[in-house]
């Protein structure tokens, strides 16, 4: 997979057409309605927009997914360079299709009206697990997780396998480039962007030798899929349900990597005994599908050190967002994500050297 920097932030989406979306909901979808109100939704990071579109005589919804131009159209050779199969599909519906057959809960589409860029989408409600827990007890926060865990299993077994050639996820990967990008990313936004200076040469040498060895060792693991931001923002909690969003970036990559985005979040704290629970949680659950861990202890080291370059990319990225995107709102959740690293690089002996030359530029590794 070729890596490149960020795309610079695309103009401002130009509102959707009502008078199309009220003429989509009335004659294309499975089902006829007529719109009430069309509500926008808070955006994540992306250079998508969301609606809430409500029907008139009955409480059911639908969530409209506006796509950035040129997002909603490029050909599936320019997000899956060098794969020997050309999948001129959008991402989304690509995963999501994948998706369907695995059994996980993910939202039905409606309808695609790829000439406007707009997809009709089953609503999930507004209720994320992040809100669910905010004021859940333990034990309600507990049986949540184990529920995340239990979609993240089967997302995961039945994901992986059999191979599906025809759904983009099977031909990206977290390969050492990549991840070496994300590092890079965090030294580019999370340094030398938020302290004005870059590392000096000695302390950029011996950082990026450690980041080569997590990443090579990342990289060795066993290839599964990979939703890459399976986290509590990304799945909602409705009613019984708790469906899950945001997939189109899906790749292979280590049976770590959702796991560690999801218990170790940027966005909602969990106590050490919580997440050893759900670690093991995690694995009783691979096992019941014939793909135990031998060695609990080996895949715990190796959630952490998923932990540690999956955190200090979701720093840079939050710098990154403040300053190319211009959005600050996540620069509050950057000591959360660096307390985890802070935690886990003075856990591992192999690991000092690193800290050793990283702390002095970072406050919150201190």
């Amino acid at each position: 997979m070729t890596t490149t920097n960020p795309a610079a932030p695309a103009a401002p989406l130009a509102p959707p057409d009502p008078v199309r979306i009220a003429q989509t909901v009335s004659n294309k979808l499975p089902f006829r309605g007529e719109v009430a109100g069309l509500t926008p939704l808070a955006g994540d990071a992306s250079n998508r927009r969301y609606f809430r579109i409500v029907l008139k005589g009955t409480p059911s919804a639908l969530i409209l997914m506006q796509l950035a131009d040129p997002e909603g159209f490029k050909k599936s050779e320019e997000a899956v360079s060098g794969a020997s199969a050309q999948i001129a599909e959008l991402p989304f519906t690509n995963v999501l299709t994948h998706l369907q057959r695995t059994g996980v809960t993910v939202p039905q589409l409606h309808y695609y009206d790829r000439e406007a860029g707009l997809l009709y989408l089953e609503d999930f409600g507004d209720l994320t697990l992040a809100e669910a827990c905010r004021e859940a007890d333990r034990d309600r926060l507990v049986a949540f997780y184990r529920q995340a865990i239990d979609q993240l299993v089967l997302l995961q077994v039945k994901g992986t396998h059999p191979p599906a050639p025809g759904c983009i996820a099977f031909h990206r990967r977290f390969d050492v480039p990549l991840l070496m990008w994300e590092f890079d990313h965090f030294l580019e936004y999370g340094i030398t962007a938020r302290l004005g200076q870059p590392l000096k040469p000695a302390d950029d040498a011996a950082v990026r030798a450690a980041f080569q060895r997590i990443a090579e060792l990342l990289a060795g693991q066993p290839q599964v899929f990979v939703h890459r931001d399976y986290h509590s923002r990304n799945l909602m909690v409705d009613g019984a349900r708790l469906g899950i969003i945001d997939f189109q970036d899906a790749l292979m990559g280590p049976a770590t990597y959702d796991l560690a985005s999801l218990l170790k979040d940027a966005y909602i704290e969990l106590d050490d005994a919580v997440v050893d629970g759900l670690v093991d949680h995690f694995l009783d659950g691979l096992a019941a599908h014939g793909q135990g861990w031998a060695d609990r202890a080996a895949f715990r080291r190796l959630f952490d050190f998923t932990s540690i370059q999956r955190n200090l990319k979701a720093a840079g990225r939050f710098v990154y967002i403040d300053r190319v995107k211009h959005n600050p709102k996540f620069l509050a959740d950057i000591p959360r994500v660096l307390g985890y690293v802070k935690r886990n690089l003075s856990q591992y002996p192999e690991l000092a050297t690193l800290r050793q030359h990283l702390a002095p530029y970072v406050v919150d590794l201190q």
